[in-house]
């Protein structure tokens, strides 16, 4: 690992661990991705995390709160890191070729194929509450029993 590499390492961790603290599996490499997402059954919330600064202040504190206040809940919590595990990222963006490939965002999977999708636009620029809420209602909605 070179020294840029390294530095990057931990850079991230403590982004890493906003959502892995809270319950999410990080799926790191292309093998992780492809059996998560071949074997999963029922919902998940799937986060495109990123060390960009609306990923620090606003998709990752919204993605927690959204999770601890909304009455849908999913079967999982995936997350992959796009600029640092880029086959992960790569792989895990081929299961929903229909959106352009965006970060940070959140996929919501459904019975084996995409639910919906808050693309980076839908997060930059929009109060974090804001979108807490549009996570907890995507939740609602996708998570219902």
């Amino acid at each position: 690992m070179n020294a840029y590499d390294e530095y990057m390492k931990g850079i991230v961790k403590p982004m890493r661990e906003e959502l892995t603290q809270v319950g999410f599996i990080e799926l790191t490499d292309e093998k992780d991705v492809e059996e998560t997402m071949s074997t999963i059954k029922g919902t998940a919330i799937v986060v495109i995390n990123s060390v960009c600064g609306c990923a620090a202040g606003l998709a990752r504190p919204a993605v927690q709160e959204a999770l601890e206040e909304a009455n849908g809940q999913p079967d999982h919590l995936l997350t992959v890191f796009a600029g640092q595990d880029k086959e992960a990222t790569e792989k895990m963006r081929s299961y929903f070729t229909e959106v352009p490939p965006s970060s940070p965002s959140i996929a919501f999977w459904k019975d084996a194929k995409l639910a919906y999708f808050i693309p980076r636009e839908q997060i930059e620029n929009f109060e974090k509450d804001q979108i807490k809420d549009h996570i907890m209602q995507v939740l609602d909605q996708v998570c219902e029993k």
